[in-house]
């Protein structure tokens, strides 16, 4: 072989190398909750859980278009759910039984399985920052309550006051659960929802972030699935990136989103068939809800056993799909 032969192999060599080795598509997928809208949302307020769920498609998107990682496109998607008073985390949470919110959020990155999380956190307005810094400046996974939030004082994050939190919509319904606890001891807790992320990047890193206050008029201290890695936020590299939302005492019996990753990994199954058998499984032990995942390759799967589930998606290069299923009823 020539010199000028053995050139061109090298040079073809190194294009194939160079065409292998190109980013993938990324892609951003989010949910606003399992259960959807309540009958007689104001139709103004539709709008804003639609525009939430957007702006934090658009927000996440922009992260991974300018080549950023997974991980800080899902905390950018959640923290903007989170601030937006019509969602189920952050200011707009349900309320507790004693009337103020208490807070769950965590996230996981799949690369290495790093994950952070907060739970029963009070005066934190964004408590997906407050589980990412636990995850980069601790040693630990989970901080709790009084803990969580000294934690967040030594990171220099501002504690926020309980009313920073409530909002008209949540005292109604709050108001409401406690009326008809009077009325039936039975009735329990009310409301319920969540917000979540998955994504992944141009290097091929799956994450995973999920937020929530839980169920309306919750006993104080409740936490539920969504701060628990493998219960309601999971992520593994080549596998997938699971968030959660639903009834959380069931996900956590069940180790929902582990065990969706489990069935692709040990299994082979698909992602959807994998998140459809886990949604089945869950429905049949009375823990209604669904969830978002994402695979390796990109893939979607968005079920879910509830009337309706906000949720959307973003791929390069297309417009945010966003879909929520707007109650018939439009009683005040």
């Amino acid at each position: 072989m020539t010199g000028r032969n053995l050139f061109a192999l090298l040079g073809a060599i190194a294009l194939l190398a160079t065409a292998s080795s190109a980013a993938q598509p990324w892609v951003i997928a989010v949910h606003g909750g399992a259960g959807g809208l309540p009958t007689g949302l104001p139709d103004s307020e539709i709008a804003a859980v639609r525009a939430a769920l957007n702006q934090a498609l658009l927000a996440g998107g922009k992260v991974l278009a300018d080549g950023g990682d997974s991980l800080d496109a899902v905390q950018t998607a959640v923290h903007l759910m989170e601030n937006s008073g019509v969602l189920n985390a952050g200011r707009g949470a349900v309320l507790n039984h004693a009337g103020y919110a208490e807070l769950d959020a965590a996230l996981m990155r799949g690369s290495d399985r790093a994950a952070g999380a907060v739970a029963a956190v009070r005066h934190i307005a964004n408590p997906i920052d407050l589980a990412r810094l636990v995850m980069d400046r601790s040693p630990h996974v989970l901080l709790v309550g009084e803990g969580a939030e000294q934690f967040a004082r030594e990171q220099g994050i501002a504690l926020k006051t309980a009313d920073y939190f409530i909002t008209p919509r949540r005292e109604r319904e709050w108001r409401r659960a406690i009326e008809a606890e009077h009325q039936s001891p039975a009735a329990g807790a009310g409301t319920r929802g969540t917000v979540g992320a998955v994504a992944l990047d141009s290097h091929g890193t799956l994450a995973a972030a999920t937020s929530t206050g839980g169920l309306t008029n919750k006993h104080v201290g409740r936490v539920g699935d969504s701060p628990l890695i493998g219960a309601g936020t999971y992520a593994e590299n080549g596998v997938c990136a699971v968030s959660a939302t639903g009834h959380g005492e069931t996900f956590i019996r069940y180790t929902a989103a582990a065990e969706l990753c489990a069935r692709i990994k040990l299994h082979g199954e698909r992602l959807a068939t994998a998140a459809g058998a886990v949604i089945d499984e869950l429905h049949k032990a009375g823990g209604d809800g669904g969830l978002i995942a994402l695979d390796a390759h990109g893939e979607i799967a968005m079920p879910y056993s509830t009337p309706s589930m906000l949720r959307g998606s973003l791929h390069p290069g297309r417009d945010p799909d966003v879909i929520i299923e707007v109650p018939k009823s439009s009683a005040p």
